[in-house]
């Protein structure tokens, strides 16, 4: 199976990156099934109805979010009726909306597992643990056995606590990458296990900015201590950043990784 997974969706210039080239490396790749996180989409913050749409429309079989899941207030009711949008497992205790798993049709009907859990180190809410809520999942669809593939987003600040999760996950699940700060890792690579890892995909949107912000006002606080403005989306040519896997449909292990970075300002990179 061939799969793409796509980094933090930032503002327009992401939205616009997604639309305009997901469909075309969709066919140039002959990609079986995708994933994006979709969780700044909307002006950097969360991801509303419409450009969920949006991002299913231009070629996603899956949205994931993250802890800014439900900026967007319409997400609170528009999770409910679209199960291709995923939240965090460990969100938040009692009755929140939408689902933190699912397993979703790929291309000749294989069966692919998508979770997402956010981690604990340095983030500004105490999330529940990370760990037990993956183990949970997997335990329930082990890889090459109930589906042909599984893909885990873990969505934190720490590369230490992502790393975790992916030995952690290794020969269990068939993809762990991370989410959440907006900068490519340089660390794609197959565990000794079978599954494919990358600390960070980066995000999908213009890089000539603080992690997708315009410039000014971050660096404004940096240099003065003191906010005049709020942020706003950088809106020039975005980089589609992400991580391009094969899979064995037998074992569900993971047979070939690859960065993705295409358009805009980085080095290009993708599968040839």
């Amino acid at each position: 199976m061939k799969m793409l997974f796509l980094g933090d969706v930032m503002g327009r210039a992401g939205r616009a990156a997604v639309r305009d080239n997901l469909p075309r490396l969709r066919d140039a790749w002959r990609l079986d099934f995708v994933v994006v996180n979709g969780e700044n989409a909307s002006n950097g913050m969360g991801l509303s109805a419409d450009h969920a749409k949006l991002l299913l429309d231009a070629g996603a079989d899956v949205v994931t979010l993250g802890d800014h899941a439900f900026d967007q207030k319409d997400m609170m009711q528009f999770i409910q009726t679209e199960p291709r949008i995923i939240r965090p497992m460990n969100y938040a205790h009692g009755d929140v909306p939408g689902r933190g798993h699912g397993v979703f049709e790929a291309r000749g009907g294989r069966k692919v597992l998508v979770a997402q859990a956010l981690g604990q180190v340095f983030m500004k809410r105490p999330f529940d643990d990370p760990f037990s809520a993956v183990d949970g999942v997997l335990r329930k669809y082990p890889r090459g056995g109930m589906v042909q593939a599984s893909l885990i987003d873990i969505h934190c600040e720490a590369t230490s606590e992502k790393m975790g999760m992916g030995h952690f996950c290794d020969g269990r699940a068939s993809v762990v990458v991370g989410t959440h700060t907006h900068v490519p890792t340089a660390d794609a690579q197959i565990l000794p296990k079978g599954t494919a890892f990358q600390s960070d995909a980066g995000m999908c949107g213009d890089y000539d900015s603080v992690i997708g912000m315009e410039k000014t006002e971050p660096m404004r606080r940096f240099v003065t201590g003191m906010p005049k403005a709020r942020f706003t989306p950088a809106l020039g040519e975005a980089t589609l950043s992400g991580l391009y896997v094969e899979t064995d449909d037998r074992t569900g292990a993971a047979t070939r990784v690859e960065m993705v970075r295409q358009g805009g300002r980085l080095a290009q990179a993708g599968p040839v």
